[in-house]
Protein backbone atom coordinates (compact mmCIF):
# COMPACT_ATOMS: atom_id res chain seq x y z
CA UNK A 1 0.00 0.00 0.00
CA UNK A 2 1.20 3.66 -0.64
CA UNK A 3 1.10 6.33 1.30
CA UNK A 4 -1.61 8.54 -0.66
CA UNK A 5 -3.68 5.53 -0.46
CA UNK A 6 -3.48 5.36 3.44
CA UNK A 7 -4.06 9.13 3.28
CA UNK A 8 -7.46 8.32 1.55
CA UNK A 9 -8.45 5.19 4.28
CA UNK A 10 -7.71 7.47 7.05
CA UNK A 11 -9.77 10.76 5.96
CA UNK A 12 -13.06 11.16 7.74
CA UNK A 13 -16.37 11.18 5.61
CA UNK A 14 -16.48 14.66 4.79
CA UNK A 15 -12.92 13.80 2.69
CA UNK A 16 -10.83 15.87 5.31
CA UNK A 17 -8.04 14.89 8.00
CA UNK A 18 -8.61 11.67 10.05
CA UNK A 19 -10.79 12.13 13.10
CA UNK A 20 -8.11 12.01 14.98
CA UNK A 21 -9.92 13.63 18.00
CA UNK A 22 -12.44 10.53 18.01
CA UNK A 23 -8.99 8.31 18.35
CA UNK A 24 -8.34 7.40 22.13
CA UNK A 25 -5.95 4.33 22.01
CA UNK A 26 -3.59 2.97 24.82
CA UNK A 27 -0.37 5.64 24.85
CA UNK A 28 2.56 3.36 23.18
CA UNK A 29 5.30 5.42 24.48
CA UNK A 30 7.46 8.19 22.72
CA UNK A 31 8.99 8.06 19.65
CA UNK A 32 12.43 9.89 18.31
CA UNK A 33 10.43 12.49 16.30
CA UNK A 34 10.59 16.49 16.32
CA UNK A 35 9.34 18.79 14.23
CA UNK A 36 11.84 21.61 14.27
CA UNK A 37 10.69 25.36 14.75
CA UNK A 38 11.51 25.56 10.84
CA UNK A 39 8.32 22.91 10.16
CA UNK A 40 11.16 20.48 8.91
CA UNK A 41 10.35 17.20 10.27
CA UNK A 42 13.09 14.87 11.63
CA UNK A 43 13.75 11.15 12.78
CA UNK A 44 16.22 10.19 14.57
CA UNK A 45 17.96 13.28 13.77
CA UNK A 46 17.80 12.93 10.41
CA UNK A 47 15.34 15.27 7.74
CA UNK A 48 12.20 12.91 7.02
CA UNK A 49 12.56 13.85 2.94
CA UNK A 50 9.91 12.33 1.70
CA UNK A 51 6.78 14.81 1.87
CA UNK A 52 4.01 13.04 1.45
CA UNK A 53 5.20 11.07 4.54
CA UNK A 54 5.32 14.13 6.07
CA UNK A 55 2.07 15.07 4.94
CA UNK A 56 0.65 11.91 6.25
CA UNK A 57 2.37 12.59 9.57
CA UNK A 58 0.73 15.93 10.25
CA UNK A 59 -2.88 14.65 8.79
CA UNK A 60 -2.42 11.71 12.21
CA UNK A 61 -1.33 15.09 14.57
CA UNK A 62 -3.30 15.68 17.98
CA UNK A 63 -2.36 17.86 20.69
CA UNK A 64 -3.13 17.09 23.93
CA UNK A 65 -2.42 19.64 26.90
CA UNK A 66 0.77 21.20 25.93
CA UNK A 67 1.85 17.12 24.37
CA UNK A 68 1.85 16.50 20.96
CA UNK A 69 0.71 12.64 19.59
CA UNK A 70 0.72 10.90 16.49
CA UNK A 71 -2.20 8.45 16.55
CA UNK A 72 -4.38 5.98 15.26
CA UNK A 73 -7.17 4.06 16.12
CA UNK A 74 -4.81 1.58 18.21
CA UNK A 75 -1.90 3.44 18.62
CA UNK A 76 -0.58 6.82 20.30
CA UNK A 77 3.05 7.89 20.14
CA UNK A 78 4.65 10.92 21.57
CA UNK A 79 6.72 13.36 19.67
CA UNK A 80 8.50 16.76 20.01
CA UNK A 81 7.63 20.13 18.79
CA UNK A 82 9.96 23.16 19.71
CA UNK A 83 7.04 25.67 19.00
CA UNK A 84 3.71 24.49 16.86
CA UNK A 85 3.87 22.10 14.31
CA UNK A 86 3.13 24.32 11.49
CA UNK A 87 4.11 27.02 9.22
CA UNK A 88 2.39 29.42 7.28
CA UNK A 89 4.32 29.27 3.78
CA UNK A 90 1.71 30.87 1.33
CA UNK A 91 -0.91 33.24 1.17
CA UNK A 92 -3.35 35.04 -1.36
CA UNK A 93 -5.85 37.49 -1.15
CA UNK A 94 -9.62 35.89 -3.26
CA UNK A 95 -12.62 37.37 -3.55
CA UNK A 96 -11.87 39.83 -0.47
CA UNK A 97 -10.31 36.61 1.82
CA UNK A 98 -7.50 36.05 2.89
CA UNK A 99 -6.36 31.89 2.33
CA UNK A 100 -3.42 30.58 3.96
CA UNK A 101 -1.53 27.42 3.21
CA UNK A 102 0.54 25.72 5.19
CA UNK A 103 4.15 23.88 4.64
CA UNK A 104 1.68 20.25 4.45
CA UNK A 105 -0.73 21.65 2.09
CA UNK A 106 -3.45 22.29 4.76
CA UNK A 107 -5.28 25.49 2.72
CA UNK A 108 -7.99 27.23 4.46
CA UNK A 109 -9.79 31.06 4.94
CA UNK A 110 -8.56 32.90 7.59
CA UNK A 111 -12.21 33.71 9.76
CA UNK A 112 -13.38 33.04 13.43
CA UNK A 113 -12.88 29.25 12.53
CA UNK A 114 -9.15 29.89 11.54
CA UNK A 115 -8.60 32.64 13.78
CA UNK A 116 -5.22 34.72 14.04
CA UNK A 117 -3.82 35.96 17.64
CA UNK A 118 -0.69 36.89 18.69
CA UNK A 119 1.71 34.44 20.98
CA UNK A 120 5.33 34.29 21.79
CA UNK A 121 7.56 32.02 19.97
CA UNK A 122 8.94 29.67 22.16
CA UNK A 123 12.18 29.44 20.48
CA UNK A 124 13.21 33.21 20.19
CA UNK A 125 10.32 34.78 22.20
CA UNK A 126 8.97 37.48 19.99
CA UNK A 127 5.56 38.36 19.42
CA UNK A 128 4.25 37.18 16.72
CA UNK A 129 1.08 36.06 14.65
CA UNK A 130 -0.05 32.49 14.61
CA UNK A 131 -3.31 31.06 13.15
CA UNK A 132 -5.22 27.78 13.74
CA UNK A 133 -4.58 25.22 11.49
CA UNK A 134 -7.45 23.00 13.02
CA UNK A 135 -8.29 21.16 16.49
CA UNK A 136 -5.79 23.08 18.46
CA UNK A 137 -2.93 22.56 16.67
CA UNK A 138 -1.24 26.00 15.49
CA UNK A 139 0.93 27.68 12.32
CA UNK A 140 3.64 30.45 12.88
CA UNK A 141 3.34 33.21 9.72
CA UNK A 142 6.51 32.18 8.06
CA UNK A 143 8.63 35.25 8.15
CA UNK A 144 8.13 36.01 4.28
CA UNK A 145 4.40 35.60 4.69
CA UNK A 146 4.65 38.18 7.73
CA UNK A 147 6.34 41.02 6.05
CA UNK A 148 4.48 40.30 2.82
CA UNK A 149 1.48 40.97 5.02
CA UNK A 150 2.65 43.93 6.86
CA UNK A 151 3.26 45.35 3.51
CA UNK A 152 -0.32 45.16 2.75
CA UNK A 153 -1.52 46.12 6.06
CA UNK A 154 -3.00 49.10 7.57
CA UNK A 155 -2.11 50.94 10.64
CA UNK A 156 -5.19 51.31 12.50
CA UNK A 157 -6.92 52.00 15.96
CA UNK A 158 -7.60 48.47 18.19
CA UNK A 159 -9.01 48.31 21.43
CA UNK A 160 -7.30 51.32 22.27
CA UNK A 161 -3.86 50.65 20.23
CA UNK A 162 -1.92 51.63 17.07
CA UNK A 163 -1.98 47.97 15.57
CA UNK A 164 -1.09 46.93 12.35
CA UNK A 165 -3.78 44.69 11.01
CA UNK A 166 -5.42 43.27 6.99
CA UNK A 167 -8.80 42.09 6.59
CA UNK A 168 -10.47 38.54 5.60
CA UNK A 169 -13.83 39.51 4.59
CA UNK A 170 -14.96 40.68 7.49
CA UNK A 171 -12.52 38.82 10.32
CA UNK A 172 -9.65 41.80 11.19
CA UNK A 173 -6.22 40.23 11.57
CA UNK A 174 -3.89 42.06 13.79
CA UNK A 175 -0.52 41.63 12.84
CA UNK A 176 1.49 43.48 15.92
CA UNK A 177 1.34 46.58 17.81
CA UNK A 178 2.93 49.82 17.09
Amino acid sequence: MDIQSLQTQLKDSEGSTPPVEMWNPDFCGDIDIIIKHDGTWFYMGTPIGRKPLVKLFSSVLKKEGEKYFLVTPVEKVGIEVEDVPFLITQWELQDNQIIFSTHTQDTFVVNDSHPVELHTDKVTGALLPYVLVRRNLWARLHQNVFYQMVEAADETTFNGKQAVTVSSGDYQIILGYI
